[in-house]
């Protein structure tokens, strides 16, 4: 069984998931999420979220992880230290040699729920219904295991349009 690890970026609270994936079945492994510490300079949250991350994945072992992208918010000083966050969260599984996919909120919501703009709570009552067994009592918890669900979707497709274009079967032009 794969192991695929899904990250919802924050400085504050950065959620995980890590989901199984044997061939069009998913299971929930694990997730949550990982708080640091607000009263803590900026160097010495972004250290214990790496430090948090890197026993992460060394616990876990996952193939391949996926982080959600970063949306600009109005606030510019709060959107860089989501930046910063996001690039502890980039980091962390390409030190460990694992491929990291990049996804917009749009579409992991898309590939969850079947809307891009679906709430919060209707992405948690799918990563439920999708993902049987999952405990999360965290909104980020849910968001970092439909990452990692978006992340299974679309290298399924990916897979099947590889195995289609060795059969000879081209995309049609435009």
């Amino acid at each position: 069984m794969l192991h695929l690890l899904g990250l919802d970026p924050g400085l504050g609270v950065t959620g995980w998931g890590v989901i199984g994936v044997a061939g069009n079945r998913l299971s929930p492994i694990g997730c949550g999420v990982i708080a640091t510490d607000p009263a803590a300079d900026v160097p010495s949250r972004l250290r214990a979220l790496h430090e948090a991350l890197a026993s992460l994945i060394a616990a876990h072992a996952p193939a391949e992880a996926a982080i959600e992208e970063t949306f600009v918010n109005r606030n510019g000083a709060s959107t860089l230290k989501l930046g910063y966050a996001r690039g502890v969260a980039l980091l962390a599984p390409a030190l460990a040699g694992i491929p990291v996919a990049e996804y917009a909120a749009r579409t992991v919501k898309q590939a969850v729920v079947g809307t891009g703009a679906a709430t919060k709570p209707q992405v948690a009552m799918m990563v439920r219904r999708l993902l049987p067994g999952a405990v999360f009592d965290r909104a980020d918890a849910a968001d970092a295991l439909a990452v990692a669900i978006c992340h299974a979707h679309h290298r399924a497709s990916r897979a099947a349009w590889a195995r289609a274009q060795g059969a000879g079967i081209r995309q049609a032009s435009a």
